[in-house]
């Protein structure tokens, strides 16, 4: 049976946690790591969140594996994760594969409109 959508949301979301923006905010004034993995379109037309890195996820394995030239310096194994995208979908898949490649706290803001909604700055925005 192929693998479908459905499955793989499932499977990421059982092993990627959902957090709200307060414990978002609370992980970066730790040290995490706030990651939009969204396309470049994407944060032209709605801005970014203040002090975000960005990855799009269509790179991110790349830009993940400590082996790869294209490594982000970013990106370390301990460091917390906390991923977002436009509504939270890509953030999950994105999660599972990170904690696939060993990075071992990872987390999934959402979207970011929630970012947003719950009070975080944005940067950027036109």
């Amino acid at each position: 049976m192929p693998l479908t959508v459905k499955a793989m949301m499932e499977a990421a979301n059982a092993v990627v946690e959902r957090i709200d923006a307060q414990r978002a905010k609370d992980l970066i004034e730790q040290g995490a790591l706030l990651l939009d993995i969204r396309d470049a379109p994407e944060l032209e037309r709605t801005g970014r969140a203040a002090g975000s890195h960005h990855i799009s996820r269509g790179m991110l394995e790349f830009r993940a594996d400590p082996d790869m030239p294209s490594h982000d310096p970013e990106l370390q194994l301990d460091r917390p994760i906390v991923l977002h995208c436009a509504s939270g979908g890509r953030a999950a898949l994105a999660g599972k594969l990170l904690k696939d490649m060993g990075y071992e706290q990872v987390y999934n803001l959402g979207g970011f409109s929630d970012w947003v909604n719950g009070g975080g700055a944005v940067a950027d925005q036109k």
